[in-house]
């Protein structure tokens, strides 16, 4: 062997070995980084806690679990550790108290995938400050408008009172008609304009938010977010899920271009026209976040987040007026006393209605609507209750924990309007209501839903009263799927007209 052979086989050597001491070194660190993570259940290589959840129903492990491990454990969700938060308290201290640690946004491959990284949603740092900063602000602006909010939540709710009154005594499915109501109040917003329930692109839009949320809730959406390199690979419905969305992004960047053409700089009409004239003003600023990929996500997010998860709580509630009875009675009662048969609902009506208000809200706390939050992510290695969560690690807001806690709940576990109501009947606020979150990444879109709830939903009781196709006791109130999220269960009904 020549002397040149020799010596590239020793360079080789050094540098394979210098090679192996920086991987060593690398894995060392991060193990003395998890080290100091909050313990938890062992896991498996590879898997890790995976074979010990209900897929389909994760957060009844963590609720589980949290039983011996406290109120901060870690499970693995494959080889990546994941921390669970459990308990009002330790909640509030996480995402207010330590806020700004505990303010990014985790990497879930199907969200990365559909939005890319831009957008509301999956940002975090400063492209999710600006952005959020600028949804809410359009959003109070076209509250205090030509045409507020409410004023287009009150011509939708006449719109689908019709639409209800359609079926006459026949029994029927309300989820599409209430995902129509929900998503043209988003529609108005981001394009200015309502769509008839029948139209070819509304439908398309509805389908990709529905294939959307389903497949998130889905055993696949969970084992896509878990190995995304191969289920990528695999045939699945997740193919037709990107396809339709990328289709979706034509649609919003195409309608974007032609309002661009004759913007009117002064007075934008809608979400898309006050984000151009947002990209117009910071044109040539190298760092700007205002550009169409931000935008094209940022309206994603707003139809994704804001259809289903309010129409899927209006159908919750409506199943459960259909098992309760006697409380649809009441709050007819209360309907017919504070509003009567003639105008439609206001928002104002609400301060004199504390026994519906108490069932809108207890809807939402036994629906639990995102068991644990869109999840979180550390912007820095953080000191939390004695532990040391490293920087990027996954953060889980078990909500549950506080929506279901007995010491905080008269009824925690079953459908009680009491929770919400106090000794002289008015309405009782609690800071352990967390539907919408808490802290910083809590839902931009809160005050828009909540206005949703309560004007839909007291239009219908107003004008019907609904009844289930099954006896009481068959009834079955609880989610179809529930591992990201929850999304009401379909059924069919009836809903009679209470007066002409």
């Amino acid at each position: 062997m020549d002397i040149v052979s020799v010596f590239g086989m020793n360079i080789l050597s050094v540098l394979m070995g210098l090679f192996c001491i920086v991987l060593v070194l690398k894995n060392w660190g991060k193990r003395r980084l998890n080290s100091r993570l909050p313990p938890g259940p062992s896991p498996l290589p590879i898997v890790g806690n995976l074979f010990q959840m209900d897929i389909k129903q994760p957060y009844k492990f963590y609720l589980e679990i949290s039983k011996t491990y406290g109120s901060v454990f870690t499970v693995w969700l494959g080889s990546k550790p994941v921390v669970v938060l459990s308990g009002y308290e330790t909640i509030k201290d996480a995402l207010v108290s330590q806020g700004e640690e505990f303010s990014g946004r985790a990497n879930y491959p199907v969200l990365m995938k559909v939005t890319r990284g831009y957008g509301l949603v999956v940002s975090s740092g400063v492209r999710w400050k600006e952005l959020r900063r600028f949804s809410i602000t359009t959003l109070k602006n076209f509250g205090m408008g030509r045409r507020s909010l409410e004023e287009r939540i009150q011509e939708e709710a006449k719109n689908l009172v019709e639409a209800f009154r359609k079926h006459g005594d026949s029994a029927f499915n309300p989820k599409q008609l209430l995902c129509n109501a929900v998503s043209n109040i988003i529609y108005s917003i981001v394009f200015g304009q309502r769509l008839d329930y029948d139209d070819k692109q509304f439908k398309f839009l509805l389908s990709v938010i529905d294939r959307y949320f389903s497949f998130l809730n889905s055993s696949k959406g969970q084992l896509y977010n878990m190995f995304p390199w191969v289920c990528q690979r695999l045939p699945g419905p997740h193919h037709q899920l990107f396809e339709g969305h990328r289709k979706l992004r034509e649609y919003v960047k195409k309608e974007a271009d032609q309002r661009r053409e004759n913007l009117d700089r002064e007075s934008p009409r809608d979400y898309i026209e006050a984000f151009l004239v947002r990209m117009e003003e910071e044109k040539g600023q190298p760092h700007s976040e205002f550009v169409y990929e931000n935008l094209v996500s940022s309206v994603w997010n707003l139809f994704s987040a804001g259809t289903e998860t309010t129409s899927s709580t209006l159908r919750h509630g409506l199943l459960l007026m259909q098992k309760n009875p006697h409380i649809q009675e009441r709050i007819q009662r209360e309907i017919d006393d504070v509003i009567g048969s003639s105008r439609s609902p206001t928002v104002q009506d609400r301060q004199n209605m504390p026994y519906t208000d108490a069932v809108i809200h207890e809807i939402q706390r036994t629906f639990d609507l995102v068991p644990t939050a869109v999840p979180h992510k550390m912007m820095r290695d953080t000191e939390f209750k004695g532990y040391c969560i490293p920087k990027d690690t996954m953060v889980l807001p078990l909500l549950s924990s506080v929506l279901s806690d007995p010491k905080l709940w008269k009824n925690p576990h079953t459908f009680d309007p009491e929770n919400f109501l106090a000794e002289d009947g008015s309405f009782k606020k609690t800071d352990a209501f967390l539907p919408f979150g808490l802290g910083k990444r809590a839902c931009p879109g809160e005050g828009l839903a909540r206005m949703e709830l309560f004007l839909f939903f007291t239009s219908l009781l107003q004008r019907f009263t609904f009844s289930s196709t099954q006896p009481l006791e068959k009834i079955n109130i609880s989610p179809e799927c529930c591992s990201f999220g929850k999304i009401q269960r379909s059924y069919h009904c009836y809903a009679k007209l209470r007066f002409c």
